[in-house]
């Protein structure tokens, strides 16, 4: 199902919801390198221990976590065109005078 994108700008709890989708997102992908590097480290583990015997699954383990490297990018990408799709404007531009530092301690 196609998303469109809402006619005006984002409620703030719409844009707060969309920053907390983009962090998820995120995070998701920080998982999928987390597993990637989990299967390098395993599979070149067999490699280097047990040649002869572990040598197949090693490489089955990297090629493997090649695979997993792809698809969550894949799906980072996609998420986050979803969510460029779905967001009009960010925030509101500050009147002309606003003491952006002052608003920054807020």
């Amino acid at each position: 199902m196609p998303y469109s994108a809402p006619n005006g700008p984002l409620s703030l709890s719409d844009r707060l919801a969309l920053q907390r989708t983009r962090l998820a997102n995120e995070r998701t992908l920080l998982t999928y390198v987390r597993t990637t590097l989990a299967l390098v480290g395993f599979g070149l583990a067999l490699i280097q221990f047990h040649p002869e015997r572990g040598g197949r699954l090693g490489y089955t383990a990297l090629a493997s976590a090649g695979v997993v490297l792809a698809v969550g990018i894949i799906r980072f990408r996609m998420h986050r065109r979803q969510l460029v799709a779905c967001q009009i404007d960010e925030l509101p531009a500050l009147p002309s005078g606003v003491d952006t530092q002052a608003t920054a301690k807020l």
